[in-house]
């Protein structure tokens, strides 16, 4: 997702993209997304591949992913103020400009022979901790650019082609490139940076968007911080949904990063063979963007999140029990389709509940307990699968899915319910 909004062309949230129904702002937003999207997937499939060239213990290949992730709960809070204060799409394509450069810089070092695990844990560091500021930005521009009754639809869409970026052409882009040359996935990623950048610069939000305070208005960044931490902790409901996306990312983010392992030592599939594993997901991704909207019409948004975590718990199953590739290939599209629904229903929700002048501080404390779960997950299934195998990482994930599923069936009436 990219874009800010300090320009004085005004757009009408009706002004009509027809084929989308949700208009052409919204479209210059999807777009950007979907174009850094399929850069994004491209390297984090490279990765993990290139990372298993310099070492086969698991531990350290799944230090990609943490590496990647580990921003998110050193910066989320930070991030949530400084976006309330600034340029929200400005500041975006700075940041696509700057991670475009980055990878530039890291593909000349792989080219030239300087690359290596260490470079390669600083680059993603890096690029997470740009993209724990761009997230955090674009995510609040939804709501400036598509009227609310649409917010369901938008939001499923721009999850659905992000997934389909990252887990489906990415990856079979990036794995077969991979064979090409380690370092070409990388110049496709910083391609895509800087497109991404440049069509940031054509979005124009109305005036009702966000407008950052002068200088001499803004309280401390203290005070900020614990505005948004207040907020978000008097409401129970998000308050709550917190703490569960962070134990479904600790066993997302295990499953995902040693899957490379799962997929050359327990299915003996090649890098290519593993990129075409990753890019299953893809199926459930688009499904979700399809069918999130009816399932939440039909059952609510409590119990649609109950299946969620229900249909992660069992991706985890399947992946354990079945170690066959057709298998694992279903699974992975099962747990893609839940993870794109979860954050369509929690998006929506914080976008709806959280005033817009506190999205940024309310979202970043939420993310901090969300994503703060990233690395540890990651950490933790390089660790087990170290010790106990592979396998051992998606039989974990089942138990902790199947209580934290029960947690959330039992709390769901009194979360939703009004204050």
């Amino acid at each position: 997702m990219k874009s800010d909004g300090s320009l004085t062309t005004e757009a009408r949230p009706d002004d009509a993209d027809e084929r989308s129904g949700l208009g052409a702002q919204f479209t210059r937003l999807w777009t950007a997304a979907s174009s850094s999207s399929i850069g994004e997937g491209v390297s984090m499939s490279a990765a993990p591949l290139m990372a298993s060239t310099f070492t086969d213990d698991p531990r350290l290949i799944a230090g990609v992913s943490m590496a990647l992730t580990l921003p998110y709960a050193l910066f989320g809070i930070p991030a949530g103020v400084l976006v309330d204060r600034v340029d929200r799409r400005r500041t975006m394509v700075r940041i696509d400009l700057f991670r475009g450069c980055l990878i530039s810089a890291f593909v000349l070092s792989v080219a030239v022979g300087f690359g290596s695990l260490w470079a390669l844990y600083a680059c993603f560091f890096l690029i997470g901790s740009c993209e724990t500021f761009f997230r955090n930005a674009a995510q609040t521009l939804v709501p400036s650019v598509v009227p609310e009754r649409h917010l369901v639809a938008a939001n499923g869409r721009i999850m659905g082609s992000e997934t389909v970026g990252t887990q489906f052409v990415g990856p079979l882009i990036g794995s077969s490139l991979f064979l090409l040359a380690p370092a070409v996935p990388f110049g496709i990623n910083a391609a895509t940076f800087f497109a991404s950048a440049f069509l940031l610069t054509r979005l124009r939000l109305p005036q009702d968007g966000h407008t950052p305070r002068p200088a001499a208005e803004r309280p401390r960044l203290r005070t900020d911080m614990a505005t948004g931490l207040r907020w978000l902790f008097k409401n129970r409901l998000l308050r709550n949904l917190s703490f569960t996306a962070g134990a479904i990312n600790l066993v997302y983010t295990g499953a995902l990063a040693v899957l490379v392992v799962y997929a050359h030592r327990e299915l003996g599939l090649s890098n290519l063979g593993y990129g075409v594993l990753v890019a299953c997901q893809a199926v459930g991704a688009i499904s979700a963007a399809k069918l999130s909207p009816s399932l939440v019409r039909r059952i609510g948004n409590g119990w649609a999140l109950v299946s969620v975590v229900t249909a992660i718990g069992c991706s985890n199953l399947v992946i354990w029990l079945v170690p066959r590739a057709w298998a694992v290939g279903l699974a992975l599209a099962l747990g893609a389709c839940a993870s794109v629904t979860w954050n369509t229903v929690a998006v929506v929700l914080r976008q709806t509940l959280v005033p817009k002048d506190l999205q940024g501080r309310v979202n970043s404390i939420y993310r901090l307990f969300a994503w703060g779960a990233l690395p540890i997950g990651a950490g933790l299934a390089g660790v087990i699968s170290k010790s106990h195998g592979t396998p051992a990482v998606y039989a974990l994930g089942v138990g902790l899915m199947a209580v934290v599923a029960v947690r959330l069936a039992f709390g769901i009436r009194t979360w939703f319910a009004p204050a």
